[in-house]
Formats: structure tokens, C-alpha cells, sequence
């Protein structure tokens, strides 16, 4: 390199040399290196050590706003020069993770100068002289991270759940997985898990942890901009109000930065009964069918509107590579996540079934069930299969209601009520017709009923396809168990759905409409043996 170059690249961010030992620097990275640090490499490194960030360096270096090239060069560079120097001389592993932690834990091991340890000893021997001590600073560095838990919930008392906490760890840490979707039916812990998680990995895997509720239904670009502000201050005057922007800036910073960001009740957002017709114009609709329209229609899930990004943005984080992880939670898989899961692919999805035993018991216990009968505990465990939320809210009723008694609870005949029917109510109402069909038909064959069947013998002139993707829909609903080729539902979801066919009965006899909604002579006789053999109330009495 000519004299002259040489000193252009050394006129930016002299003062640098005035505070740190760089020559001693450039000579320890060199050798974690391999080689000499290109001219390049010692620009943006001095460009650090005087505290500018990549996008600074960017606009000094280049007059750009665009940060991408200094934000390459010291992910795939410098930043793992400075982690193998560093944990070569504290003999275990330092991570830089971004801009803004290279000056403290340069300086923490001896290279700027005139740095004065609580201790008098100063220099670049007191890494060797007081080797522990600096490990331990070091060690408090790395282990702090920014969190910002907005509206998270209290988890204090949460108990189980052990195994999928474990699962989910190793997918984020171990399997550097972009995106995670925790599914599941309402109620059944998902965002419990989600704060519980982000507790446990937060302090020594990220340098961010975001917690955000969107059952207030926040939109794309406010939520964007707060995420942007927390992880990113310096990127402040490129935020804009172009979403697609943003959310290049996003991953912008989940490349530069390690960030969980979690994302709870996705469902909110996602439209109520977004539905695609299917030519079966003369077939008749299904008996909860409100709006008097004809045909089947099968249910796509999809963004109310104006929320349309949302899917973007999950698109986009699942799709591009960065080091971070977004975690979501809902009651639902929108189909970006479809298209993009897979068990060994950086997206993935685990459906949250109900507690055990013991985890479930410990629950009734925790709401004043001390001393009962295992068998009762057992029986009003498998009436709400294991879904922490309805265990609760009847625990406490029959507390208040039945002193305590469960047996006489489940002998008066209802399991449904309350704010229990109000959580199935909300994710029942979202289906089409011929998934709520498909639901009455496996409320009232209790029998596992294979998809084969369902089409042969239930729903003679329904099309295969369109059997197959609603008993798809259901189960990104988390509504329906498959157990090999064969599909069920849980009691509680049996008995919510019997109750709603006899109510709607009711209702049409009352109107003097008779059942002509549905295949008439199949409906009474399905209906008089479900309510002659009491088949949900024998279930737990026997």
C-alpha cells in the first residue's frame, strides 16, 4: 500500500491511539487472527474503541446511511477476533455479541490506557496478576442483557411444563432457531410459557429480550418502531414509516445483535372467519350457520385488516438469516409458519397439550384441594384434559359453589360454563361451516374417526380436498387430536360442542323450523343416543 493511502486510513478515528494500546491490540488480534488486520479492520476497529456504532462508522467511512457493510465486516471479522483473543487469555469463552460491549471488554482486560481496576493495578498485566478478578467483570458484561417484559404476566407461581421448556431451549440455543411458534387451545399455558422461557435463556444467550402482548391489537409500525428504539438507538434517524423498511432494519439489528423477541397471542390479530366458498351450492349448510348462507366454505386463516404485515414481518424474520429468535404464541398457525416449519429447519412449532397428573394436581392443590381422593382429583383432571386455565376456574367454583366437593360437582351434569364456555365460544365461532360439521360428527362418533370415514360415511358430497384441508384447519386450530391417521377431541370440547347441538335444537323447535339445516333423520338418532346414554356425563362417573 502506497505511504499516502496508509495515512487516509489512519486519519479516521485517530483519537483512538490517544487512549488504547492499539499497536499492542493489533498485534493479539493478528495473532487470534491468523494474520496481520487488514487496513479495513483497524479503520472500524478504532472506529469501536472511540464508541461510534456500525451505522456512525458507516456515515463517517462512507457518507452512507447503510450500515450493512461495517455490520458484515465486524460480524464475520472482527467481533470473533476479539471473542478467541479474549477467551484465549481468560481460558473460557467470551462472546461480543454487538458495538456497544467491544470498548467495555477491551478495557476490562487491560488495553485502554491509564485503566485503573478497583484493585491499583493497571495495564495490560493486570489480565495475568489478577486474572480472576477480570473474569469476573468480564463474566458480569456478558451476563447482561436489555429487557423490556411489557405486559408479561407473573410467573412466579408456575409449576411443569419441563419437558417442552427443555425442547424449546435446545431449538433457540443449541439449534439457533429464527422462529418458534407455541400452539395451542386457549387456556392451555401458552403464554405462561412463553415469560417462563424468556426468563430462563435471557441473562447468557441475548443481549435483548422484548415481551410484547398483541391482544391489544398494536399495530405493525408502532410495535416496530418501539422494538427498533430498544435494540437499535443508533438507527433512530433511519426509522421510517415505510413498514417494509423497518423491518430491514429489523433484521439489520438481529444480525448485529443476539435478540429474543416474543410476540404473545398472534391469534388476536389473525380475522375472524376468513373463509374461501367452494362450488357446493346446493348442499346444505350446518346447523350453527347464523348468517343463512349456503354452501361449504372452508376456513383460511389469515389477518384482520390493516394487520396484513404481521404476516410480512413473520414471513421475512422466518425466512432471512440473522442470529435471533422470534417466539409467538397462538391459538392458531397462520400459514406463513405452515410454509416455512419443519422439525430440522430454523422454524418450528410445538403444540402445548394439557399438564400431567402430578402438574395438573398440583394446581387443584394450589386453589385449597388438600386432602382428596386421588381418584377424584383423576377425574376432574380428565374432564378438562389437563388445561391449566379451566382446572382454575372450576376449582374455584366448586369451592364457592359445591364446598370443595367434586364429586357432587360433576354429578349436577355441566363441566361447560362460565368464562370456560366463553375462551371455546371464541374459537369455535371462527370456523366454517364444514369444519363445525366436521366437529359435530366426532362429538357424536366418539370412536377415533378416520379422515377415510368422515368422507365415506358422513360427508357423502363433500370433495376429499376439501375434508382434508378442514381437518387441516382444525388442527392448526388446535381443536382436533390426531393419534396416527385417526382424529378426536378432548371431553371438555365434546361436551361444549352437545351442548350447543341441543340449545340450537331447542332453538329450531321453538321456531318452528324444524332440522332442515342438517341430514334430519342422522340428527335425531345421533342426538337421542348422546343424550339416552349421557355419554359425556358417564365418561367420568363411571
Amino acid at each position: 500500500m502506497k505511504a499516502q493511502e496508509k495515512n487516509n486510513f489512519e486519519e479516521e478515528f485517530i483519537e483512538a491511539k490517544n487512549n488504547w494500546e492499539l499497536e499492542k491490540l493489533y498485534v493479539d488480534l493478528a495473532s487470534a487472527k491468523g494474520k496481520a488486520l487488514t487496513p479495513v479492520e483497524k479503520k472500524f476497529l478504532r472506529g469501536l474503541l472511540c464508541a461510534f456504532s456500525p451505522a456512525e462508522i458507516a456515515k463517517t467511512v462512507y457518507n452512507s446511511n447503510s450500515s450493512s457493510t461495517v455490520r458484515v465486516y465486524l460480524s464475520n471479522g472482527l467481533y470473533k477476533y476479539i471473542e478467541e483473543m479474549l477467551g484465549n487469555q481468560m481460558g473460557y469463552s467470551v462472546k461480543v455479541k454487538n458495538w456497544s460491549r467491544v470498548t467495555p471488554l477491551l478495557e476490562k482486560a487491560g488495553y485502554k490506557k491509564n485503566w485503573m481496576p478497583s484493585n491499583g493495578i493497571n495495564g495490560i498485566n493486570g489480565i495475568t496478576v489478577h486474572q480472576d478478578r477480570v473474569k469476573s467483570d468480564l463474566f458480569s458484561i456478558e451476563s447482561s442483557a436489555k429487557l423490556d417484559w411489557g405486559e408479561a404476566i407473573d410467573v412466579s407461581s408456575f409449576c411443569g411444563r419441563d419437558e417442552d421448556l427443555a425442547r424449546v431451549k435446545q431449538w433457540i440455543i443449541q439449534d439457533n432457531c429464527r422462529l418458534v411458534l407455541l400452539l395451542g387451545i386457549g387456556g392451555i399455558g401458552k403464554t405462561a410459557v412463553s415469560v417462563k422461557l424468556a426468563e430462563q435463556i435471557s441473562q447468557e444467550n441475548f443481549d435483548y429480550v422484548i415481551w410484547r402482548s398483541l391482544h391489544l391489537l398494536p399495530s405493525l409500525d408502532v410495535l416496530l418502531k418501539q422494538i427498533l428504539q430498544i435494540i437499535s438507538p443508533d438507527y433512530e434517524g433511519m426509522i421510517s414509516d415505510n413498514i417494509d423498511n423497518n423491518i430491514s432494519l429489523l433484521i439489520d439489528c438481529l444480525r448485529s445483535s443476539r435478540c429474543l423477541i416474543v410476540l404473545d397471542g398472534l391469534d388476536s390479530i389473525l380475522c375472524n372467519g376468513c373463509l374461501r366458498e367452494v362450488d357446493y351450492p346446493n348442499l346444505t349448510t350446518d346447523i350453527l350457520d347464523e348468517t343463512n348462507s349456503i354452501g361449504y366454505n372452508t376456513a383460511q386463516i389469515c389477518y384482520r385488516p390493516g394487520y396484513e404485515g404481521y404476516g410480512e414481518l413473520i414471513r421475512r424474520l422466518g425466512d432471512s438469516q440473522h442470529q435471533s429468535s422470534l417466539l409467538l404464541t397462538s391459538r392458531e398457525k397462520p400459514q406463513e409458519i405452515v410454509v416455512l416449519a419443519g422439525q430440522t429447519l430454523p422454524v418450528r412449532c410445538l403444540k402445548l397439550d394439557g399438564l400431567n397428573y402430578k402438574e395438573s394436581a398440583e394446581i387443584l392443590k394450589s386453589k385449597g384441594f388438600k386432602k382428596i381422593k386421588n381418584d377424584e382429583i383423576k377425574l376432574l383432571i380428565d374432564c378438562y384434559a389437563g388445561n391449566p386455565l379451566f382446572l382454575k376456574l372450576v376449582a374455584t367454583a366448586i369451592q364457592e359453589l359445591f364446598n370443595g366437593n367434586i364429586y357432587e360437582f360433576l354429578e349436577q351434569g355441566t363441566i361447560v360454563f362460565g368464562d370456560i364456555r366463553a375462551v371455546l365460544d371464541r374459537q369455535f365461532n371462527r370456523l366454517s361451516n364444514l369444519e363445525k360439521q366436521i366437529m359435530y360428527w366426532l362429538a357424536l362418533n366418539q370412536d377415533f374417526v378416520s379422515v377415510r370415514k368422515l368422507q365415506k360415511e358422513i360427508l357423502l358430497r363433500v370433495s376429499q380436498r376439501l375434508i382434508l384441508e378442514a381437518i387441516d384447519s382444525l388442527q392448526r386450530r388446535s381443536l382436533i387430536i390426531r393419534q396416527e391417521s385417526n382424529f378426536y377431541i378432548a371431553p371438555v370440547i365434546i361436551e361444549y360442542i352437545g351442548e350447543r347441538l341441543i340449545e340450537e335444537n331447542f332453538r329450531l323447535m321453538r321456531d318452528n323450523s324444524g332440522l332442515s339445516l342438517i341430514n334430519q333423520t342422522i340428527f335425531e338418532t345421533q342426538l337421542k343416543n348422546y343424550i339416552r346414554d349421557e355419554a359425556l356425563k358417564s365418561r367420568y362417573l363411571k
